[in-house]
């Protein structure tokens, strides 16, 4: 007997225009040649890469770069460090530079902040492509947090500029800033959180709060996956966290439960909406 579940997708959720714009932009190389190199993970979802995998999408890592020659080679929409234009330039491999605007803004910004010599503190989480590319524009001097405590140990300058990875909380960038002016530095702040992402989170608060439960579809490596789930589990502790179809626990749904679907940034529509027909079926 069905469970006569009613599904909506939340319609602000899945990839954001940065993402939008590089998986586009390989599509179209994809289809006039079959083949393209891309520099990590196009987006922070294994089912999205398996499905550009099979049109002739190669990952490749910063290590396999030196080791290429006149190839053509995507950038992705998180950006990247200096070194990886200049390694292009003397292999002559041809970059497909899909950066999004918006980090691409705040790359120059902290290039200018480091040309200047400020001291550059980074709130992101260690290791990410986006922070990677970031640090590198300060010749891998910046220090990067990823949360306050971090800092606790460290001795920092009287005076430093702070920036932000594109995707963190809004809310949590200004608390670091106003807790470490408390703790007596001089904190030049620029707030370069990008505002499609951080504006999703009161919109995601009111969705998750309309549904008896809520299923949220991430990929796992995502760090805006995370953050966005907290958001819905905080507003409905019955919200769900799935990478595919298959996660799904038929258990956990009732009669004429509805059902909300949402999900990151790097989150395809097509996979909220496979996720919305199997709910249908149960």
């Amino acid at each position: 007997m069905s469970k006569n579940l009613q599904v909506t997708i939340d319609k602000d959720s899945g990839f954001c225009f940065g993402v939008v714009y590089a998986i586009d932009m390989a599509e179209e190389i994809l289809e006039d040649e079959g083949q393209l190199y891309c520099l990590g993970d196009i987006v922070h979802n294994d089912e999205e890469v398996a499905r550009l995998k099979a049109k002739g999408l190669q990952i490749i890592g910063h290590e396999d770069l030196p080791q290429l020659q006149n190839a053509k080679v995507l950038i992705r929409a998180h950006g990247e460090a200096p070194e990886t234009y200049r390694i292009a330039l003397e292999n002559n491999i041809t970059l497909i530079d899909a950066s999004c605007p918006v980090v691409l803004k705040l790359q120059n910004r902290i290039k200018t902040s480091h040309d200047s010599n400020e001291k550059i503190l980074i709130f992101g989480k260690h290791g990410h492509a986006e922070v990677i590319g970031l640090k590198g524009q300060t010749n891998d001097e910046a220090l990067v947090f990823q949360d306050i405590a971090e800092l606790d140990e460290v001795e920092l300058p009287e005076s430093f500029t702070l920036y932000s990875q594109t995707t963190k909380s809004v809310d949590k960038f200004y608390a670091i800033k106003e807790e470490l002016i408390n703790r007596g530095y001089q904190v030049k702040a620029n707030d370069t959180i990008c505002r499609q992402v951080s504006n999703r989170y009161e919109d995601l608060l009111g969705f998750a709060q309309s549904y008896n439960k809520i299923v949220f579809v991430s990929g796992k490596k995502s760090s805006n996956g995370k953050v966005l789930y907290d958001v819905c589990k905080n507003a409905n502790p019955n919200s769900y966290f799935v990478s595919d179809v298959d996660e799904l626990d038929p258990q956990v749904f009732e009669n004429d439960d509805t059902v909300g679907i949402c999900g990151a940034t790097s989150t395809p529509m097509w996979l909220m909406k496979a996720v919305k027909e199997r709910l249908e079926t149960l």
